[in-house]
């Protein structure tokens, strides 16, 4: 098992390479939510690397290359969410870049095989850490994967992660489909859904699973894949809800 994710992440990297416009993407148009904590500020990167920074503290999930991470606020917390090559550098390279003296980093067991100076979250695990609740709740495939009776993401392995700070609950999905333990996920205020072919949702299944969730705005990330997904589409399907969409670049252009 322990080789074939290591194929799977060493395979899912190297199509991401391929894909990806610009290995110098800088970050993106910042998301602010009022809390009762004070704002919670999140900013995308690429794909599906992002920080947020709340009460005076900087959490990265997910920073990986190609995104440019030079110059960002360095990292109090950092979470991943499994060991595909397209959410962690398997050498820690962008790791290293956001780290700072003190910085935690927590992973799922898969990771702290390569990412040993982590701690080991798995699903179900809940954390208090400072002002922030921290879950990590299931990420995984039960449709697709490369061969029969394989999945990309198998049960167990990946996080994805709800954070919740000043009142308000903010959810990353990592890499999933529209499992059930993810629509019984409950008073969720801001949702990132990943969806791509052939590795996670369609658009269907996405809206689907926020429709189940019920958030008040939904952000898709993780969408770059061939075929390209369509944004305006999954939007479409929530026409009628009173979910916030909103649609953002997490791929800039070369510059």
């Amino acid at each position: 098992m322990k080789n074939m994710r290591l194929f799977l992440a060493i395979a899912l990297c190297f199509g991401f390479v391929a894909f990806a416009v610009s290995a110098h993407a800088q970050a993106g148009a910042v998301q602010t939510f009022k809390t009762s904590g004070g704002d919670v500020k999140i900013t995308p990167v690429y794909h599906a690397s992002l920080f947020i920074e709340a009460g005076g503290k900087v959490i990265y999930i997910d920073p990986v290359k190609p995104g440019n991470f030079a110059g960002l606020p360095k990292a109090d917390l950092i979470l991943i969410t499994h060991d595909h090559g397209d959410h962690v550098d398997h050498d820690g390279t962008s790791i290293n870049v956001v780290k700072k003296d003190g910085t935690e980093i927590w992973t799922p067991a898969a990771v702290h095989e390569f990412i040993t100076a982590s701690t080991v979250m798995g699903n179900g695990e809940t954390k208090k850490w400072g002002k922030f609740t921290i879950e990590a709740v299931p990420a995984y495939n039960t449709v697709r994967g490369p061969a029969a009776g394989k999945f990309f993401h198998p049960k167990g392995v990946g996080n994805g992660y709800v954070i919740t700070y000043g009142g308000k609950r903010f959810y990353f999905s990592g890499d999933t489909e529209a499992e059930p333990e993810l629509k019984a996920l409950k008073k969720i205020d801001v949702a990132f859904i990943c969806m791509n072919l052939p590795y996670t949702m369609t658009t269907d299944e996405a809206a689907d699973l926020v429709k189940a969730i019920n958030p008040k705005v939904v952000i898709p990330y993780h969408y770059r894949a061939m075929p390209a997904t369509d944004l305006n589409a999954f939007k479409e399907k929530l026409a009628g809800t009173k979910i916030d969409v909103r649609l953002l670049d997490w791929y800039p252009k070369e510059s």
